[in-house]
């Protein structure tokens, strides 16, 4: 195995990665990588390289074909579930392949959020990064109101999706399946679900509410279940191209 680091393009001079003390530690005395030890950076932009470590820096030996990203961007709107749950939610959503996640404050929502937290989220989202082998780093916006978020969207944006319990709507699949698409917005509710004026606010905005099955699902699983089903579908009909 060939171990991962993520860098900021400002690290990259030339061939050469001037790496950050954290960084050098890790590298040195967590994986004991010897002089001349390969790893791969993660740069960004959908750019990866092969690294060898020379001293205290990292010398770039070729540039990585990979492609491990989804062939659609998915931006998830995801209410603030109760005590640590997020912690897990942004891991997994990071590993299925999530590009932008914006944690949104409803009315029904428990968790206020401090900068200690969301500076550990992103820390989360890098580490997930490096261990799922991708090649670029999902964005983690600032916390926001449902509401604020809702305005700060693309309305020209057509595939964008609340998820919805105990109300009448069709299946996530319904709509993803007859097309694939280049992007898709999906929000999900936090444990007591959205009020009736939060889905009339999103719906006015071009929002469609739709259902992940005949189940109730919990805060921390929606978020799961409908980007495991966006990145089947967009997975899918990318390999048959």
């Amino acid at each position: 195995m060939t171990y991962r680091i993520v860098i900021e393009p400002r690290q990259k001079q030339g061939k050469i990665i001037n790496l950050t003390p954290e960084q050098k530690h890790y590298l040195k005395n967590v994986l004991r990588l010897k002089e001349d030890s390969e790893f791969i950076v993660i740069g960004g932009h959908n750019q990866t390289y092969l690294v060898k470590l020379n001293q205290d820096k990292g010398e770039i030996i070729k540039e990585l074909k990979e492609q491990t990203e989804l062939p659609i961007t998915v931006t998830l709107m995801i209410a603030l579930p109760k005590n640590k749950g997020f912690d897990e939610v942004i891991r997994s959503c990071t590993e299925l392949g999530v590009n932008t996640i914006i944690p949104i404050i409803t009315k029904r929502t428990l968790l206020k959020p401090s900068s200690h937290k969301i500076e550990r989220w992103r820390k989360i989202v890098k580490e997930a990064t490096e261990q799922s082998e991708r090649q670029i780093v999902p964005i983690i916006m600032e916390p926001m109101s449902f509401s604020e978020a809702l305005n700060n969207m693309d309305n020209t944006n057509k595939n964008c999706y609340i998820c919805v319990a105990r109300k009448k709507a069709k299946h996530l699949l319904t709509y993803l399946l007859p097309e694939i698409t280049n992007s898709v917005i999906i929000a999900t509710g936090c444990e007591g679900g959205w009020t009736e004026e939060e889905i009339d606010q999103a719906e006015d905005l071009g929002f469609i509410p739709v259902n992940l099955g005949s189940r109730v699902l919990r805060a921390v699983t929606a978020p799961l279940v409908a980007l495991s089903l966006v990145a089947a579908v967009a997975e899918k009909y990318n390999l048959q191209d």
